[in-house]
């Protein structure tokens, strides 16, 4: 009996604490997404990335336009006389080679679109993190969470501070 009435003040004494705790934490939030959409070092590295994905782009539908002429021909020419099995099969194994190198192609641009985006932004987010951490300590807030990950996000809104901060 005596252990369970210690038990209970043990309980009750500790969700006290993390409830005192709780109302003592500062808390803000932040939007993330805003700051990335109107960083003007993310703007720069969309447009870049715009103009490696057109190049891309214009490579492959030449590729595929190259492919899809090439079919065509072999077509009306495997009912021609002049045309024999060995020479069909012959143009068979290059209309699939033809289709694997388009393919490899789509895949690697797009890894490489990827990375090249992944190269791009991290920096950006390591400079919000930063500058995020750096509002936050200089305004005495415990946490900066983000406004995106929220369901309600009543308190403090940091999101202009950031802004001013980053420069923009």
């Amino acid at each position: 009996m005596k252990q369970l009435k210690t038990l209970l003040i043990a309980a009750v004494a500790f969700f006290g604490t993390t409830q005192a705790m709780n109302a003592q934490a500062k808390v803000a939030h932040v939007d993330v997404s805003e700051l990335m959409q109107k960083m003007p070092a993310m703007l720069d590295a969309q447009k870049q990335l715009e103009k490696l994905s057109a190049t891309y782009d214009t490579e492959y539908k030449t590729m595929v336009d190259e492919f899809q002429a090439k079919v065509q021909k072999y077509e009306r020419e495997a009912t021609l006389p002049t045309t024999t099995e060995a020479i069909n099969q012959e143009r068979s194994k290059e209309v699939q080679d033809m289709q694997k190198r388009i393919v490899d192609y789509r895949d690697n641009a797009q890894k490489e679109l990827q990375k090249k985006e992944s190269d791009l932004v991290k920096p950006i987010m390591d400079k919000i993190k930063a500058s995020i951490t750096k509002v936050g300590k200089a305004k005495g807030f415990q946490y900066v969470l983000n406004a995106a990950d929220l369901l309600v996000a009543d308190g403090p809104n940091i999101t202009a501070d950031v802004k001013k901060d980053l420069g923009f």
